[in-house]
């Protein structure tokens, strides 16, 4: 009975994988309920559809606790339209212009799209990017990887 339920949860995670994969970034992040802050913020800041280009792309997605850790008023303050440049640097201050799977993450700078660098750490803790801890990994989509951080990256 056990075995059957093993292979039960198999073909569960195997089919999860294969949808999340069919999905672009952006798809992954729209269906994560972890991440409604970060896809109102990629609506507000006009880069959907450039997320969801070929890429390839690798995406420090902030967490809605994430968000919430900044000074109160912040996120809404970003969210206005005479604000959106300010906005669309913070988003793509955590984009790096590559797929970089976690097996391939070493300590050092990586470059984003916003055209400043990242700080990455990387040891027998875990991975840092800048003050964010990464906390889940390699959400592959059709155009690049998602990594889940607890912090929104300023740059």
């Amino acid at each position: 009975m056990k075995l059957r339920s093993l292979f039960a949860t198999l073909a569960l995670c195997t089919g999860l994988v294969s949808l999340a994969s069919a999905k672009t970034v952006v798809e992954i992040a729209i269906g994560s309920p972890d991440h409604t802050t970060l896809v109102a913020a990629v609506k507000a800041a006009g880069l959907v559809e450039t997320l969801s280009g070929p890429g390839p792309f690798t995406i420090f997605a902030p967490t809605n606790a994430a968000f919430d850790k900044l000074p109160a008023g912040t996120v809404e303050s970003l969210l206005k339209p005479e604000n959106k440049a300010k906005l669309v640097a913070i988003l793509t201050y955590h984009v790096v212009p590559a797929k970089v799977m976690a097996a391939d993450v070493k300590t050092g700078e990586a470059p984003t799209v916003n055209g400043k660098m990242l700080n990455i750490k990387a040891d027998g803790m875990g991975v840092m990017v800048n003050n964010a801890k990464v906390v889940a990994t390699d959400l592959v989509g059709t155009n690049g990887v998602v990594h889940v951080v607890d912090t929104v990256i300023l740059p």
